[in-house]
């Protein structure tokens, strides 16, 4: 954010850069690690405030500072206050703000100030293109990686700022990334995560069987760009036609002066087939790949961020059966995966014989065509739980789960050989 007489402006690119009227034409910050991805604990941040004048301009100081915080707000109805539906006006007054602020980082210096000649002096800086370098160390103390959420964010930034003895101040601020690294090769990250539920589907005496879920990952760590391996078995004992589904789910949890704000959001996912009334199915090793995310942060004491591993199975006119895997999103992938990593990065190998192994025994069959049929339409052609109990009971069978395999099944190959002849 640029600061100016008329108020602020965002400006984005190399650096931040401001055209002013006067004769300071550019003020802006450049660092020297531009393509930088993050900052760590410990390590130097160093640029160079960028300065132009277009005329011999007198400067009191330029200070440089650092600075990075995490921030909480949101708006929360106080309890007993009346919703705005019933009332005829909504008033500000019917909520409140909930915020809170902890700061991580302060730092500041001086890199053109006007000391040899007492208070009032100044420098004289000549026409044209002015650099003047700061440098910065960062805490040793563990950071909060960067990231801005629903309800909260933890930012860092350098700002600086140009005093002038007849002239308004003028400052650019610009951000830039702090990473607290995740090593995923810590053991509790390491070991493999597995549970399993189960769900009876019909009412009363209606009741059609059991739905069972067991589910298993490798390990609880995961980079962004790996693979996670599923392994889970889903057997369907009910009279209706189940569909399993992978989620990857971020949840935010900000906290303020005891008040807790949470929102939770799917990142990824993957469908599996339908599962017909009496049958099974067996995921082994069915991958859910891992979108850019940011890392996890538990070492905060204001945001929160968590994710997991949910496998639903939707279940027709019945609430699904859900369970969930906690995961951990690092920075630092495992060691036995690194070399898969930098081959996925460019940097082939000219031994080939790793992709053998990576090839299965047989071809996996080409995708299930119940897999073209939407969610939305799914759940069009299904009746509620209530219509499907007085269904079975009027039939004496299981019959829905009939109809809807049928229903999305698709048409008999083609081929040249009569599977009827005369």
């Amino acid at each position: 954010m640029v600061k100016t007489r008329k108020g602020y402006s965002s400006v984005k690119g190399y650096a931040t850069y401001l055209k002013m009227v006067d004769r300071i034409t550019t003020l802006g910050i450049v660092f020297d690690d531009e393509q930088k991805n993050g900052y760590c604990s410990g390590e130097v941040l160093s640029g160079y405030v960028l300065l132009e004048v277009s005329a011999v301009t007198q400067i009191k100081a330029i200070n440089v500072s650092a600075g990075g915080s995490a921030q909480v707000s949101w708006n929360e109805r106080p309890r007993g206050a009346p919703s705005p539906i019933n009332v005829s006006i909504a008033t500000p007054s019917l909520s409140r703000g909930v915020e809170e602020e902890v700061e991580y980082l302060t730092a500041s210096q001086a890199v053109l100030e006007a000391t040899d000649g007492g208070v009032g002096q100044c420098l004289s800086l000549n026409v044209g293109r002015h650099e003047f370098a700061f440098q910065f160390e960062l805490p040793r103390r563990p950071l909060v990686s960067s990231f801005t959420g629903k309800y909260g964010r933890v930012q860092y930034w350098v700002k600086a700022e140009v005093r002038r003895p007849s002239a308004p101040d003028q400052s650019v601020r610009r951000e830039f990334p702090v990473i607290s690294h995740i090593d995923l090769n810590s053991p509790s990250l390491l070991c493999p995560v597995s549970t399993n539920k189960e769900k009876m589907i019909g009412c009363w005496i209606f009741t059609s069987g059991p739905i069972s879920l067991s589910v298993n990952i490798e390990r609880k760590g995961y980079c962004n760009g790996e693979e996670i391996p599923i392994f889970a078995e889903i057997e369907n004992c009910s009279s209706r036609l189940v569909v399993p589904k992978a989620t990857i789910y971020q949840t935010q949890t900000c906290l303020a002066k005891g008040k807790t704000k949470t929102y939770r959001q799917a990142v990824a996912s993957v469908r599996g087939t339908h599962i017909p009334s009496g049958c099974s199915d067996r995921w082994n090793g069915k991958t859910l790949k891992v979108p850019p995310l940011s890392p996890s942060i538990l070492n905060s004491a204001l945001i929160r961020v968590e994710y997991s591993l949910a496998v639903t199975v939707q279940i027709p006119g019945a609430k699904k059966l859900s369970t969930e895997l906690p995961i951990v999103i690092g920075t630092i992938p495992c060691a036995s995966f690194g070399g898969r990593g930098r081959s996925m990065s460019g940097h082939f190998s000219q031994d080939v014989s790793w992709l053998t192994l990576a090839l299965p025994e047989q071809p996996e069959a080409p995708p299930n065509y119940a897999d073209v049929v939407s969610e939305e339409e799914f759940e069009q052609h299904t009746p509620s739980a209530v219509q499907s109990d007085e269904l079975e009971r009027q039939l004496g069978g299981p019959i829905f789960a009939y109809i809807q395999e049928f229903r999305f099944q698709p048409p008999p190959l083609y081929s040249e050989v009569d599977p009827y002849p005369v």
